[in-house]
């Protein structure tokens, strides 16, 4: 995972290209290390999650292939969550 998250880190203009691309606005992962192994937490928001996913799909992104590869060698499984409350400051994230 540590080396995933470097190459992202490294290879970051790529990254935003395809957050662009998807219409994604944020995407954080976070590592939870339980007793129970390491679980990966993912948040993603974006204009749509559906068209992010759909577009994903078909990226022509190099970074989206190694990150599809790595989903598939190291996800187990995958739980959507619901959301409940979500608070922004738009005007502290994107000062004029």
């Amino acid at each position: 995972m540590w080396e995933w998250a470097a190459e992202l880190k490294r290879r970051r203009d790529e990254v935003n290209a395809t957050l662009r691309d998807e219409g994604v606005i944020l995407e954080s992962v976070f590592l939870d290390q339980t007793d129970d192994g390491d679980f990966l937490i993912y948040y993603m928001k974006a204009h749509s999650l559906d068209e992010a996913a759909r577009v994903a799909q078909h990226s022509r992104h190099a970074i989206d292939r190694f990150h599809q590869d790595f989903k598939r060698e190291t996800w187990e499984s995958r739980t959507s969550l619901t959301p409940l409350i979500e608070f922004s400051q738009p005007d502290i994230a994107n000062p004029s």
